[in-house]
């Protein structure tokens, strides 16, 4: 048979196709070679998602330990010295930056205040609770009707038992333009706390008594 000649610009094309396969065939070679080479050591178990930057799981070799929980509330009256103070300064600014320009109603006799009521213990115990509620209820988590709740279970509430005409502050400022402060007397021990201390409770106490 008589040979074939293909003009030059047909084995251009031909030319370029075969080179294009020779890479081709180099690349998928690479590919191979890199695939059965030692893949390296094995990602550390704690850190099973090191591509997405995931850390380890709390209390896995090597992870650092979890951080402790915040310390649970605790109500002011049963707090001492520097403790004490410091919550007694903070409920004081609540009281007297949010609380009373928002809530304080006029004072009258019906509605009595004292503006040393930090000296009132029993008002202290109300008003924190007020404020640790309040705390827990505008929280996003306590939803959309958590203050409303605040407003009708506690605020409410304890606004009305502090400042009742016979509440704590009832023996204090009843007129605004003449502010006043006193303790009331509250019970004394039970009787039967009483009789626990007057009887002896030992031989030597039992026989001073019968001598």
């Amino acid at each position: 048979m008589a040979p074939v000649r293909l003009p030059d610009s047909g084995l251009e094309s031909i030319e370029a196709s075969v080179r294009k396969l020779l890479d081709q065939t180099a690349e998928q070679a690479r590919q191979l070679d890199s695939l059965s080479s030692d893949p390296g050591p094995a990602p550390h178990p704690a850190a099973p998602f090191p591509g997405f930057g995931l850390s380890g799981f709390a209390g896995m070799p090597g992870m650092p330990p979890p951080l402790p929980a915040p310390p649970e509330p605790k109500p002011i009256l049963e707090l001492d010295g520097e403790e004490y103070e410091n919550e007694l300064d903070a409920l004081s600014d609540w009281v007297d930056d949010f609380l009373l320009p928002i809530y304080g109603a006029e004072v009258t006799t019906s509605a009595p205040w004292c503006a040393r009521w930090q000296e009132h213990q029993d008002v202290i115990g109300w008003l924190h609770a007020l404020w640790m509620a309040y705390q827990q209820h505008k929280d996003p988590e306590a939803g959309l009707a958590g203050l409303f709740v605040w407003h009708r279970d506690f605020l409410t509430h304890a606004m009305a038992a502090v400042r009742a005409p016979g509440g704590p502050l009832s023996a204090c400022t009843t007129d605004p333009d003449r502010p006043s402060h006193r303790l009331l007397a509250g019970p004394g021990p039970s009787a039967r706390s009483r009789a626990d201390a007057a009887t002896p409770t030992t031989a030597t106490e039992q026989g001073e008594a019968g001598s």
